[in-house]
């Protein structure tokens, strides 16, 4: 990889929290996910992924059954599209980075996709930013993909005309390169363990079906807490465009099956993993 200028890194905002703040614990902890997981065939062309993006102790073993899928396979870009949950950064927002660093190392922007996206939408270039939920992608492509370069787009409006506007303008700059474009989101945020389980149904029936008025009903309700629904409608959205006709669901549940903890009142946040593809 070309020298970058140590100003020009994006430095992590989570690693030793959310995820494991040293090279070979966070190399051994997403290798272990993985190798927790049997890649399935598919019948076509993988062209996206869901993945979660909560804390790795909770929601690690379920993006591992999306990126299990890369075993083997190899992109001259990868977009990651996430929602911001804190900062403020406007309908589409870019690092004006040129890396994301993680504790496996630096993670490369493609600035000629991003530029070419720019000319597409309106792009705000931010020079910090705390979002987690798109760096916590980045190790395990790191360890899935031998090399790669990113197009990371964080979206921060809630709408699905701007979910729609990001999906085909990312389609239309992807088109004749091989790349995948990844979804970052988890599913409902609710202090109730029976309604998680309820309302994620729901959401992944309807993503399964691959039926794009169906995931945005299923998305639209006022008080619809799954953080990266319009990541998902964008991904889903560029996805199409670029020839993917199914959908499988890979893996979902939530945080009350991971720990174990069930109680009436507890928090619980629901994660999926799934891929788009090509069919036969």
């Amino acid at each position: 990889m070309d020298k970058i200028d140590p100003k020009m890194v994006r430095r992590s905002v989570v690693a030793g929290s959310w995820y494991p703040g040293t090279e070979g614990q966070l190399r051994k902890t997403v290798e272990g996910y993985l190798d927790n997981v049997e890649k399935e065939e598919l019948d076509g062309e993988l062209v996206g992924l869901i993945s979660p993006h909560a804390g790795y102790i909770y929601s690690g073993q379920v993006a591992a059954y999306a990126y299990k899928q890369l075993a083997g396979a190899s992109y001259d870009a990868v977009a990651v599209i996430s929602p911001v949950h804190r900062m403020p950064l406007g309908r589409f927002a870019v690092t004006s980075a040129a890396a994301y660093e993680t504790p496996l190392g630096l993670v490369k922007l493609d600035g000629e996709l991003v530029g070419a996206l720019e000319e597409k939408v309106q792009i705000n270039r931010v020079s910090r930013d705390d979002e987690h939920s798109l760096e916590i992608q980045l190790p395990f492509l790191q360890v899935a993909l031998a090399d790669f370069r990113l197009l990371p787009v964080m979206i921060g409006e809630s709408s699905f005309e701007a979910g729609e506007k990001l999906g085909t303008a990312l389609a239309e700059v992807l088109r004749h390169k091989k790349a995948l474009v990844v979804a970052s989101t988890d599913l409902h945020h609710i202090q109730n363990y029976d309604e998680v389980v309820r309302r994620d149904k729901v959401v992944v029936d309807a993503i399964a079906s691959f039926d794009m008025a169906r995931i945005k009903e299923a998305l639209s309700p006022w008080d619809c807490s799954v953080c990266g629904r319009i990541p998902v409608y964008a991904m889903l959205t560029a996805a199409r465009a670029l020839g993917a006709n199914k959908v499988r669901i890979l893996h979902h549940t939530n945080s009350g099956d991971v720990t174990g903890i069930r109680t009436p009142g507890q928090y619980t946040v629901g994660y999926l993993a799934a891929v788009v593809y090509k069919g036969q």
